[in-house]
Parts: structure tokens; sequence; C-alpha cells
């Protein structure tokens, strides 16, 4: 059975944003384009806000109120060619979304990982990641990504411990533009090198 993530860096490579189909079906990615705006802001808002965001293990309302993003801020990410945003597809609803950035000197970001709240639980983050780190691979030559989690939520720590990021030590501030913080917060830097397996 091919791996989607391969599949995803090879298809980057060759500069084609057709969508691919991950394995299991029906769940297909590709990369966002200025006309998945909306759409891909209504997801990460479901994800990380609101009533619906609860039934996911992801959300940030008890730490931080408003938008977690916005058109703006998507387009601008979209738009930037050190950049690529991932999404996930089923049945035509994109159900998921991870953004990848080169950071120079063999370093990619992610960033913006969002799963729908009705579809978590079932192994589409992890399949997100593997093909940010495709694409951190195979369109940035990055040989190491890095993220930063909310220190406050060791929930998501333990998670991507599972899928081989390790504490670097490194702290940083929160960013401005993710909506109002109701408590202190601080963030942790993970990292991994690409091409180790994880757990």
């Amino acid at each position: 059975m091919d791996d989607p993530a391969a599949d995803l860096a090879c298809q980057a490579l060759a500069g084609d944003a057709k969508a691919l189909v991950m394995s299991p079906p029906p769940f297909t990615t590709r990369f966002a384009t200025i006309a998945d705006i909306a759409d891909l802001h209504a997801l990460i808002e479901r994800a990380y806000r609101g009533d619906l965001a609860r039934l996911g293990w992801t959300h940030e309302g008890d730490l931080i109120e408003g938008p977690r993003t916005d058109a703006v801020t998507l387009t601008a990410i979209i738009a930037d060619s050190a950049t690529r945003m991932v999404l996930a597809q089923a049945s035509g609803a994109i159900i998921a979304c991870v953004q990848v950035s080169d950071r120079g000197q063999g370093l990619a970001y992610m960033g913006q990982l969002a799963v729908d709240p009705r579809r978590q639980a079932q192994g589409l983050g992890r399949r997100m990641i593997a093909a940010a780190e495709a694409v951190a691979t195979g369109v940035f030559g990055a040989a190491r990504i890095e993220m930063t989690i909310i220190a406050q939520r060791p929930e998501l720590t333990a998670f991507y411990g599972r899928c081989g990021y390790a504490l670097t030590g490194e702290e940083r501030l929160m960013p401005p533009n993710i909506g109002r913080v109701t408590q202190p917060l601080n963030l942790l830097v993970m990292a991994r090198t690409l091409g180790t397996p994880s757990s």
C-alpha cells in the first residue's frame, strides 16, 4: 500500500496540487488555495473555539477567547511561497489542515494543525503530521521540524511525544493574534529530526 505522506512529497516536488488518495479512504490531501479560505477558516474555528470544539480534545476554549485566526491571516499564509497549507478532505469537505513553513538552514515549522472535532481520535492528526513532514523534506529540503505547544496543555506534549517529537527546552511568548488569553500562558518548543521513526 502506498505511503500517503511520501506520495504527497512526490506530488509537491512535481508542483502538482491535485488530490492524493490517503490510506485508508476516503481521505484525500492537497494544498490549500485562496478559494479554500472560508471553509479553512471555519474548520480552524471549529477545532479550537466554541461548543463544537469541546467535542474534541484539542480545543483552547478554556484558555483563549475570540477567533483563532481570520481570513486576512490565512490569505497571507497561502500566498507565502515559504509556506504550504495542507488540507485533508472527505466527500468534498475540508476535515483537517496543517501548516508547514520553511525557516531556512534545514529547519521547517509545523503549526495550525486542526482536525474537525467530529473526526478526532481516528488517526487523522497523525496522518496530517506525516504529510507535513513530507512537505518539509520534499518541498523545503528540511532535515528538522519544530512546533510550539501551549505549556499548560500537557496532553499535547504527550501526543506529540508519541509522534516522535521531544521538548527542546526552549520557551517562546504567545503570538498576539490568536485571540484573548484568559490566563498566563507560554509556549514550549518541540522538535524532531526528520527521517527518524516515531513511536
